[in-house]
């Protein structure tokens, strides 16, 4: 079935975009009980799917339920080969899934197929080490007794994905869920519906028991009830602040656990003695690639005074450099945002810092579609700026980073950690001591040195304060989606 859904899809899409402009685009009206992914491309809608209703809803609960004791007894080494057969299945579709990426959610074309070599590096790896994160804990021994820890899968977890890095963030839980034994219902976002439905087609080729993994299209009411559902054991979730508030609301009172990875507003400090090269070139990287949608992105840079120019004139130049194009234009190396509501959000940021004394340093003339009310923006570097003013505090979740010029270690490990975020933070530095003393204070999930924006699957990925709480990735990961049973023996 979903095999079909691509191939009519693709075709439909492609009608749909000809001969229409933007705002012919936005008329088009979905039923009550229809979800649709309007394109950030053309502004035309790309892809309808009917919503879950709670029939459908119950059914699916009801297989997990029922699958989840068959699949918890199966042999890990079964589970670790179908789920390496799935995420092959999955790479072999490499080139259709990057034009749906590209048409879902704007990533330019020439980078969405990188999406799933991400997937395959953290998937294999959760795979490799997930014998030894599931060993049962054996214990000293004690004279007429046997003690040991089992790691049990907790039941039927729900994952709830984001549309920025839709199989990576997914992946994150999904794979290391089945390894431990659980059952996987994914919800993912409206505007990339496709990616879970190749997860379920990747599954279900690999062999996958039937009601081990599942997906459902759901409204956010309907998201909330299904969190509430007695039969969920664990709610893993990405996505905004706010979404996490309501996570958490909807999983109130019911002791389950509830993995949250929100927002960030990661900064970096660029020190006198870096080389200014490679960090202009990594920063601008971390601050722009896929318009800056990414939790881990750099947002906000600090820089010593004795390098504050040339490292402005370098990241200038680089940033210049970029192609702002249709996502579908093989050229395009900047694609638009994911909608125009969240260009438009970006442009009040930058106007209003502009207004308080920002001076901006891109030319959003020398960069063609860029054009308000659309979704394509140009990147944009701010300097003089300050903590006043939002760009510097509220995430931006987009192409826009802002530099500030400091005196001292102290005083950008002072800026860092003025934030309500902790995702990822990094210094450039060649003095390597030095680094890893300053990144034990900033407040922090993940410390880069001389690097940012990637997630090492051997490492946690995890954040502080606003930035959310549990891990995901790295053997600690599977803690959360399992939980310990004491067994003590008595022999007589």
């Amino acid at each position: 079935m979903v095999k079909s859904q691509q191939a009519n899809l693709k075709a439909k899409s492609q009608v749909q975009s000809q001969g229409k402009s933007q705002q012919e685009c936005k008329g088009d009206k979905a039923a009550a009980n229809e979800q649709q992914t309007v394109s950030p491309i053309d502004g035309c809608v790309y892809v309808s799917r009917q919503l879950a209703g709670k029939e459908r809803v119950n059914t699916c609960v009801d297989r997990a339920v029922q699958a989840k004791l068959s699949w918890q007894a199966t042999a890990l080494d079964t589970r670790k080969v179908i789920c390496q057969r799935a995420i092959d299945i999955l790479l072999s579709h490499k080139e259709e899934i990057g034009l749906e990426l590209s048409w879902m959610m704007g990533r330019p074309i020439r980078y969405t197929g990188g999406e799933l070599h991400g997937v395959a590096e953290r998937s294999e790896y959760m795979i490799s080490v997930s014998d030894e994160a599931l060993t049962t804990l054996t214990l000293l021994e004690k004279p007429g007794l046997t003690r040991y820890i089992k790691r049990e899968p907790l039941g039927v977890v729900l994952v709830i994905a984001p549309w920025n890095y839709p199989f990576l963030t997914a992946v994150n839980a999904i794979i290391p869920a089945l390894l431990a034994g659980n059952c996987v219902i994914l919800k993912h976002s409206a505007q990339t519906p496709l990616c879970a439905e190749r997860f379920y087609q990747a599954f279900d080729e690999a062999g996958l028991p039937e009601g081990v993994f599942q997906f459902l299209h759901l409204s956010h009411e309907s998201t909330t009830e299904l969190i509430g559902c007695k039969d969920i054991n664990y709610v893993a979730f990405t996505g905004s602040v706010e979404g996490g508030i309501r996570v958490e609301k909807a999983a109130l009172g019911r002791f389950i656990g509830v993995g949250l990875e929100l927002g960030g507003k990661d900064p970096a400090y660029v020190r006198q003695d870096a080389d200014i090269e490679k960090a202009a070139e990594t920063i601008i990287d971390g601050a722009f690639f896929n318009s800056g949608q990414s939790c881990c992105g750099i947002e906000r840079v600090y820089v010593h005074r004795s390098v504050y120019d040339e490292f402005v004139a370098q990241s200038v130049a680089l940033t210049l450099q970029y192609k702002l194009g249709r996502a579908d234009d093989p050229d395009a190396t900047l694609g638009p945002m994911v909608r125009t509501s969240a260009a438009d959000f970006v442009r009040a940021q930058v106007k209003e810092a502009i207004e308080q004394g920002a001076v901006p340093h891109i030319d959003e003339s020398l960069f063609e579609m860029s054009k308000e009310g659309t979704a394509y923006l140009a990147p944009q570097i701010l300097t003089q700026v300050n903590h006043q003013m939002r760009v510097m505090t509220e995430e931006s979740f987009g192409p826009v980073m802002g530099i500030m010029k400091v005196s001292d270690d102290q005083e950008a490990l002072e800026l860092m950690n003025d934030s309500p975020f902790g995702l990822t933070a990094s210094i450039f530095t060649k003095d390597i001591e030095t680094g890893i003393a300053l990144g034990e204070l900033i407040e922090t999930g993940t410390f880069f040195l001389n690097r940012c924006d990637y997630l090492d699957p051997a490492l946690a990925w995890t954040g502080v304060k606003q930035s959310g709480r549990g891990c995901s990735l790295s053997q600690l990961g599977f803690d959360y989606l399992t939980r310990p049973k004491s067994f003590y023996i008595k022999h007589d």
